[in-house]
């Protein structure tokens, strides 16, 4: 196995050094009042790079989608509305899975490769007044980081819950969980949080637990079922054992955290913007150009239309297998046609770009 490899595809990206040796640390069991003393530091953390207040803001065992799933599974059920705006995969897979729970589901579609028109959405959810209203804040299937102005006041103003995708932009642009309205958000550690794989970091608003109390019917899910997880999570009331999560993964992320707060999470962000545009820059000389237009751009994840008659795979290939780089493919429609560059967490740099660079220089000869 080769450990090398510069992973600059949807993620995930490469751990810091830190974080690499905080997961070799020796395991406390999860009760152990020093490790419940650690993810009180972690959901503090959390809640600095949200943006919020939520009391109830933690990481969820599993990766990324295991924080969608979470939530819906918990505000969604059979016969509930929900507006969903789809522009790419996971905006799909939000419709998809919450049709398999039942509820009604309306979406409001938008070509890949742009942002859904805000306007839409609002007047959508204005008609169709749903229980819970999600977009998809960073893409990670087209680059596109979805603007949120107006999209909190209108649903709240129709009475239901604001849900957004921030697996991708968490830590690498705004995340604004307060200023926007957002009541449920997931995100991942694997992006820009440059942790491994395995823990969803998931904020839920006070609006949003009282909506929860109200259900008619118990959640479809043991291992995600908020009210049991909150008994372990909320020491208010003692701890109460649901599931053994993931010890180290969570030593990584307290790391993570740590680093990122260092840094200053706005000094992150304009890195994440820095190295994105540099990529860009250099990437025009081989033919490639953005795919998304300049206002609804992803920088965690660059999407490019790649050159007339570049055999793509091949490339691809060739780049990981005799340079140790990871690019990633266009998935659904736009495969074949896109390249996806992960520049997250600290791969958010020009030496990133110029390795890059200096392999498609020598595959492409």
């Amino acid at each position: 196995m080769n450990s090398n490899v510069l992973l600059l595809g949807p993620g995930p990206c490469n751990p810091s050094q830190r974080v690499l040796e905080s997961l070799g640390a020796p395991t406390l069991g999860h009760m152990d009042g020093e490790f419940l003393d650690l993810v009180e530091e972690i959901k503090s953390g959390l809640r600095s790079l949200f943006k919020t207040e939520n009391s109830v803001t933690f990481p969820i065992s599993g990766t990324g989608s295991s924080g969608m799933e979470f939530l819906l599974v918990n505000f969604l059920e059979p016969g509930d509305k929900f507006v969903v705006g789809v522009n790419g995969v996971f905006g799909g897979r939000a419709a998809n899975l919450a049709k398999r729970l039942g509820a009604e589901v309306i979406e409001v579609s938008q070509e890949w490769g742009r942002a859904i028109d805000n306007q839409e959405f609002i007047e959508v959810v204005k008609r169709e007044q749903p229980k819970l209203a999600m977009v998809v804040n960073g893409e990670t299937s087209t680059g596109v980081y979805q603007p949120m102005d107006g999209i909190g006041d209108a649903v709240h103003e129709a009475g239901g819950l604001l849900m957004i995708d921030c697996v991708t932009s968490l830590a690498g642009m705004p995340v604004e969980i307060d200023a926007w309205g957002v009541d449920v958000a997931f995100s991942g550690t694997q992006k820009c949080l440059s942790v491994p794989p395995g823990l969803s970091p998931v904020t839920i608003s006070d609006r949003a637990v009282e909506v929860f109390k109200q259900r008619k019917n118990p959640v479809p899910s043991f291992y995600f079922d908020l009210e049991q997880l909150l008994m372990y999570v909320d020491g208010t009331g003692g701890r109460s054992y649901h599931h053994t999560p993931p010890i180290n993964m969570i030593y990584g992320l307290h790391t993570s955290l740590t680093e990122i707060l260092e840094e200053g999470l706005e000094n992150r962000w304009q890195r994440h913007a820095d190295a994105a545009n540099y990529l860009i820059q250099e990437m025009e000389s081989f033919g490639f150009s953005p795919f998304v237009p300049e206002s609804e751009r992803l920088n965690p994840l660059t999407t490019l239309s790649l050159p007339e008659g570049l055999d793509e795979a091949g490339i691809r290939a060739r780049i990981r297998n005799e340079h140790m780089i990871e690019v990633g493919a266009g998935l659904g429609p736009m495969a074949g046609k896109i390249w996806r560059i992960g520049l997250m967490g600290n791969n958010a740099a020009p030496s990133s770009v110029d390795q890059l660079v200096e392999a498609l220089k020598a595959t492409l000869g």
